[in-house]
């Protein structure tokens, strides 16, 4: 199936390329062809294992995922308590931009404030890896965040984190995460 839409998108890369050739009567560097054909060749190599990986998550896996996603839902409503419920007692967590780790009384304290001076627009979660062993779960992906500060000035936040979930009882809670933003926002 994947192979399939691989094979589609080179055939379509290939027939527009041709078309081009035939109807383009401006000046082409030698390589041109190829140097487009190695870009999009590791642009795929770079998304399959994103595509592929995500269509072979086992139960457990997808469980884990879709607590990430509903914590990042609660972030992106601005609801602290709901954000805060996902959080282990026990939580230590390491942004890119703090010295130290906080814990789930610093979240307590600073998640309100923050969401007092932002709101955010839109926001999208995209997984890398998802690993569960047993009771425990390893999860890596990057985020985007779109989201207007008390001005109403709008920015985008975009970087990768790491969580480490517990199961306890039916839920997936966070025990630690470390990262944020690329740009070190």
């Amino acid at each position: 199936m994947l192979t399939e839409g691989l094979a589609s998108l080179l055939q379509d890369y290939l027939s527009a390329y041709r078309f081009v050739q035939t109807h383009d009567t401006s000046p082409h560097q030698p390589g041109d062809f190829m140097r487009r054909s190695a870009i999009l060749t590791l642009a795929i190599s770079a998304i399959c294992p994103l595509v592929v990986h995500g269509q072979q998550w086992s139960p457990a896996e997808q469980e884990v995922w879709d607590s990430v996603e509903s914590y990042w839902q609660c972030f992106a409503n601005g609801d602290a308590e709901c954000f805060l419920a996902y959080l282990h007692d026990d939580f230590s967590g390491w942004t890119n931009t703090h010295a130290l780790p906080r814990d789930k009384e610093d979240m307590s304290q600073y998640l309100p404030l923050g969401f007092e001076v932002s709101e955010t627009l839109l926001h999208d979660v995209d997984p890398v890896a998802v690993k569960v062993h047993g009771d425990v779960a390893i999860v890596h992906y990057y985020y985007s965040r779109t989201f207007a500060d008390g001005s109403g000035t709008r920015h985008t936040d975009t970087g990768r984190w790491t969580d480490i979930l517990l199961k306890q009882g039916d839920r997936w809670v966070m025990v630690a995460d470390h990262g944020g933003s690329e740009g070190g926002n």
